[in-house]
């Protein structure tokens, strides 16, 4: 009974990771890859098939495993995070009158910049290796 518990808790607790994750890709100010890693650790104790889906998602796929098992992101990945992230900021920045507020935007981007560009930059080699097939895929077939 317990396990059965803890199973569906780590479910529900992924899945509202992933919301978040998804959500903080509009949203500069709430992180994406921190919500990313918390739904797969979730999904990895709790659901394999959920686990697999996740790490051969379309969007989110890539990035996670890339992530997860070279510590690096793809240069492109690095460029378009900054982007994104100080274009979200800037227009907050911008749009918001209190001075603490904008202070703590930029805190925020100097930080997520510094962490962003910290990441080793994934080399093209390691860019071409896709994730491994799924545990219920059949032998030979990688997961569309």
């Amino acid at each position: 009974m317990k396990s059965s518990l803890k199973k569906y808790l780590l479910i529900v607790l992924g899945s509202l990771s992933l919301a978040l994750g998804a959500v903080g890709i509009a949203i500069p100010v709430l992180p994406t890859t921190p919500f990313l890693l918390i739904a797969l650790f979730c999904y990895l104790r709790s659901s394999q098939r959920l686990y697999d889906w996740l790490i051969h998602h379309r969007l989110f796929g890539t990035y996670l495993y890339n992530y997860v098992t070279f510590r690096a992101v793809p240069l492109q990945t690095k460029i378009f995070a900054l982007v994104l992230l100080w274009a979200g900021l800037i227009t907050s920045i911008i749009l918001v009158d209190l001075l603490s507020v904008r202070l703590i935007l930029l805190v925020v981007g100097v930080v997520v910049s510094a962490h962003i560009l910290l990441l080793k930059t994934l080399s093209k080699e390691r860019l071409k290796s896709p994730p491994p097939p799924a545990a219920d895929a059949p032998p030979n077939e990688t997961v569309k």
